[in-house]
């Protein structure tokens, strides 16, 4: 039977009006993330009003259904932000992690999971929805795994009722355990793997977990417990790696088992073969540290599983393949911050009075029209590279993964589309401004906070491609680093700018051919 994802409009899922005839207010806490990002859209469709509560308010303006939803600014550890975003609400979604938020996460978890309970109780929230993970009982959790165990409880102790679902690992495009499961398949042939590879788990598929958290905005008015969710199978972790290889079309792997991997030194392991980082990986690794299924399936009787039935795992894997081969993965564990990256955005030029600043910005006059050069903008980065000096960018990737950084691995969602918020390998999008402007901010490892910019002028006589790169060293460190880099930034930057404008006055010669001919 072929499965379908959740819309949010089918009879079990859409919202119910209150008896006063208004729709349920929600707040999604997450919005933005991986989950958040898919499951805003399905409520809307499901006749939601939806609120969304972000430090970024750029970030959200930039998805798709931006104009749909009420947008707050602000942080959800912030007592006042979070009045101001619940009052009112009926539903809170809690989609937050500290996943990457380095040795303070379990403190920053529970600081904000305490404000959401105080702040919904304190202002009638009906129910919270949380989603944490599965994980067995009377055995010393990792850390992070008994941090989120640690937020379900606070948030069941609030007095609001809450539906925490515990789900095992999440296999969609784009999400962070399948990334790991995909490129360590991918990569090795033959895998030497931690003792955990023999541990059962119980993967459920993106579309799975769409359903449920849409589903538990319709559970009983006084339902306040956790809920196991998860996939049909039960397999251990080796096996999925060899499910994913077939569906792949690749030869299975053999798999040895070897107790000298730790959970450390297998979290850098994954960090060095994948594009997951170590902060992430970490944490990843850490849960399959013990067997994680489900301890019952109680929920068939509070939220009755899809008609068609829940999705297979090798079936959730050629979903997730599909959507990576038509370039539409919806959203992506990159979406994440990066912890320690510089999150405020470039001041403004004149902001730079009194400070030291160094840039190095040069331009181009070209034949191709603005469409063309901002093609060729928007496409960087990822399977494309950047433009010159490949040799120079891999090493730099190379020197930011083993330095605990994320890497050029990490590439970008889509081939085709940048928006605000989208992580392009050691960059993250600040401003995307359709043939002006792209703006990167950097999360590479760097004494100091890095930007580069990509730009178009329109002028009357022609197109220029303007190009720069700004930084504001930290200390003597930083101002050492700038002039360590700046032998590089000849062959770096003014290759870029030349392969830039040649590619896109291709784009310009191949495009006036093909008119001829049409004509």
């Amino acid at each position: 039977m072929k499965h379908t994802a959740p819309v949010g409009d089918e009879e079990a899922l859409r919202a119910i009006r209150s008896p006063e005839g208004e729709m349920p207010i929600v707040l999604v806490l997450g919005a933005s993330g991986y989950l958040g990002g898919r499951l805003v859209p399905r409520l809307l469709t499901g006749g939601y009003r939806v609120r969304t509560l972000s430090r970024s308010r750029g970030r959200i303006e930039a998805l798709p259904w931006a104009d749909e939803v009420e947008t707050r600014t602000g942080d959800a550890s912030d007592p006042d932000a979070m009045r101001d975003a619940v009052r009112g609400a009926d539903i809170v979604y809690y989609l937050l992690h500290s996943m990457s938020s380095g040795s303070r996460f379990a403190q920053l978890d529970r600081e904000i999971a305490c404000n959401v309970a105080a702040r919904a109780a304190e202002e009638g929230v009906k129910r919270i929805v949380y989603l944490g993970g599965l994980h067995p009982e009377g055995v010393d959790l990792s850390p992070h795994l008994a941090s989120r165990k640690e937020v379900g409880e606070v948030l069941l102790a609030s007095g609001v009722p809450t539906a925490v679902l515990q789900a095992g690992v999440v296999i969609g495009s784009g999400s962070a355990s399948f990334e790991m499961v995909r490129h360590l398949t991918d990569v090795l042939p033959y895998m030497p793997a931690p003792k955990w590879v023999r541990n059962f788990i119980q993967p459920i598929a993106v579309r799975d977990v769409l359903y449920y958290l849409l589903a538990a905005a319709r559970v009983p008015a006084d339902l306040n417990r956790t809920i196991d969710i998860g996939g049909p199978d039960v397999l251990r972790y080796g096996q999925m790696m060899n499910g994913y290889a077939v569906e792949a079309g690749l030869r299975q792997r053999a798999i040895a088992s070897l107790p000298v991997f730790t959970p450390k030194l297998a979290s850098h392991w994954v960090g060095l073969v994948t594009p997951v980082p170590r902060q992430i990986a970490k944490p990843l690794v850490e849960s399959l540290q013990h067997d994680c299924v489900m301890r019952d399936r109680t929920v068939d009787e509070i939220i009755p599983p899809p008609s068609e039935g829940l999705t297979g795992y090798r079936e959730a894997v050629r979903l997730a393949l599909g959507r990576i081969e038509i370039d539409a993965v919806e959203t992506s564990w990159v979406d994440s911050s990066v912890d320690r990256a510089p999150s405020e955005p470039m001041p403004s030029d004149p902001d730079w009075a009194g400070r030291t600043v160094f840039t190095d910005t040069r331009t181009r006059r070209t034949s191709a029209d603005a469409d063309a050069v901002w093609s060729v903008i928007t496409q960087i980065g990822g399977a494309n590279g950047w433009y010159s000096a490949s040799v120079l960018w891999m090493l730099r990737g190379w020197y930011d993964r083993i330095t605990g950084g994320v890497g050029l691995q990490r590439g970008r969602r889509s081939g085709s589309r940048l928006i605000v918020g989208d992580a392009v390998d050691v960059w993250r999008v600040e401003r995307a401004d359709p043939r002006e402007l792209l703006r990167l901010r950097a999360e590479m490892r760097v004494p100091g906070s890095a930007w580069l910019e990509l730009g178009i002028d329109e002028t009357d006589e022609g197109t220029v491609y303007r190009q720069r790169a700004v930084f504001f060293p930290r200390g003597l460190m930083g101002r050492l680093y700038w002039l360590s880099m700046l032998p590089f930034h000849g062959l770096i930057f003014s290759g870029m700018v030349n392969r830039i404008i040649r590619l896109a006055e291709e784009k310009r010669v191949d495009g006036e051919a093909y008119r001829q001919r049409g004509e």
